[in-house]
């Protein structure tokens, strides 16, 4: 990197930045897409108004679909397992902190565990619960929860909020192994990458991969620069182009200028 490329760079310890995450296959985008769901459902199962506890249950059904893969659960047993082996093989490395490595490994066994106990479909229970499937149904039509079209869950907005939390935790249940699970896997594939600083001349980046497997693509850019990453690639090359959205709707940009970015290639 010449000192000119360097000078444009920004300090990455004082800088905000955005990490961008992009799957390079179906497990892997699956596995995304539930921890962000995940994540909105703790995020309003922990609020209080009858709005937020609505919106809890709505992800709670978008979990369902999503979950509904039937080799998810078979997938991420089987990948637990040869996680489980692959890191047993380094309790003979002086570098690897026994300590560490147990805590792992034990987090791998109680994750492995839970989900193998789980029989039928993820989150069967819930599915099996008429009065739910009803909210379900009517919640993918336009305004279709109002109070006239189902007075009980109108009433049951109306409970105190630790009863709604409560019942709200108890459907949560039977799929928090799942959350367990795919959990770990996603940061053994995160922290399996290594970071290196680019930039993309003039917005734009390749780079040749020879066939090399990637399952995840990071792309982290201080926020400082108005750009978003686009991302492309297949098992021969990887190219990224940095857009800027512009005022009013109209499509993206390309972006002119250079852009430096801290780039990493994630896989299991």
């Amino acid at each position: 990197m010449s000192r000119s490329e360097s000078q444009t760079l920004p300090t990455q310890t004082a800088a905000i930045v955005i990490d961008y995450e992009f799957p390079l296959n179906e497990r892997t985008r699956t596995l995304l897409r539930l921890e962000d769901l995940y994540d909105k459902l703790a995020y309003f199962v922990g609020g209080d108004h009858p709005l937020e506890h609505h919106a809890a249950l709505v992800t709670l059904f978008e979990i369902i679909e999503v979950a509904s893969r039937a080799d998810l659960k078979s997938d991420l047993l089987q990948e637990l397992e040869r996680q489980k082996h692959s890191l047993e093989a380094l309790r003979s490395n002086p570098q690897i902190s026994v300590e560490a490595l147990d805590s792992v490994l034990r987090d791998i066994d109680h994750a492995s565990g839970r989900l193998f106990g789980l029989s039928g479909k993820i989150g069967q229970e819930v599915r099996d619960n008429e009065w739910l499937m009803s909210i379900r149904q009517r919640s993918n039509i336009p305004g279709g929860v109002c109070e006239f079209d189902l007075p009980t869950y109108y009433y049951w907005q109306h409970k105190p909020v630790s009863e709604r939390r409560v019942e709200l935790e108890q459907w949560m249940a039977p799929f928090l192994p799942l959350r367990d699970s795919l959990t770990i896997v996603l940061r053994i594939l995160r922290d399996s990458g290594k970071s290196s600083q680019r930039v993309a001349a003039q917005g734009v980046f390749q780079q040749m991969l020879a066939g090399r497997a990637v399952q995840l693509v990071r792309v982290r850019v201080a926020r400082e620069y108005p750009c978003v990453p686009e991302v492309s690639a297949n098992r021969y090359m990887l190219n990224i182009r940095f857009t800027q959205q512009l005022a009013g709707g109209d499509r993206p940009k390309a972006i002119e200028a250079d852009i430096p970015f801290d780039l990493t290639f994630c896989n299991l």
